[in-house]
């Protein structure tokens, strides 16, 4: 093989791992997010190491409407947020407990969490994501964005940025949620 079809070897060796990546949105790891669903934008922390969407939530009830699980809660962002929400339930996850979170007396390491779907716009993408309830307002971010709904956004986190998408501008006509 001489030197130019080394080159080009090497060359195309590589472009596979880097067309993807063409296709992908760089984010910050903080982003401004509006939940469309409930006409709220909040600031966000993007995590690769998670792997759910959780919200900062209170006053967490399960509860039946026509027989199917619905949940009622309160954003535990601000004193502004006075309202009850209502959405259907998705299903229950089950949130690994770090170690400091763990009551020896509990033989439970997990803790069971409500999940619902929200339409989250970040930059100028909308889309659907499964987000758990917690109560999140000892954090600094009542969002937190894990890897499953990351890959929705076909997201690539860069930690050295912070809001680079800008604030949220999804119309409803030109993304939809998928």
């Amino acid at each position: 093989m001489n030197r130019k079809q080394c080159l080009l070897a090497l060359l195309l060796a590589g472009l596979p791992a880097t067309l993807p990546a063409a296709e992908k949105t760089i984010y910050g790891l903080n982003e401004y997010a509006l939940v469309a669903d409930i006409n709220v934008e909040v600031a966000a922390k993007l995590d690769t190491g998670a792997k759910t969407a959780s919200l900062s939530a209170r006053d967490i009830q399960r509860f039946k409407r026509s027989g199917e699980p619905w949940v009622r809660f309160y954003l535990a962002i601000d004193d502004t947020h006075q309202h009850p929400i209502e959405k259907p339930l998705a299903r229950i996850s089950k949130i690994k407990r770090r170690s400091g979170d763990i009551d020896p007396d509990e033989s439970k390491s997990y803790t069971a969490r409500p999940v619902i779907e929200l339409d989250i716009c970040m930059g100028k993408t909308l889309q659907s994501v499964e987000v758990n309830l917690t109560d999140r307002s000892a954090f600094q971010y009542p969002l937190l964005i894990g890897s499953e709904a990351l890959k929705s956004f076909s997201a690539l986190v860069d930690p050295s940025l912070k809001f680079a998408a800008g604030k949220p501008d999804c119309s409803i006509a030109a993304n939809t949620a998928e």
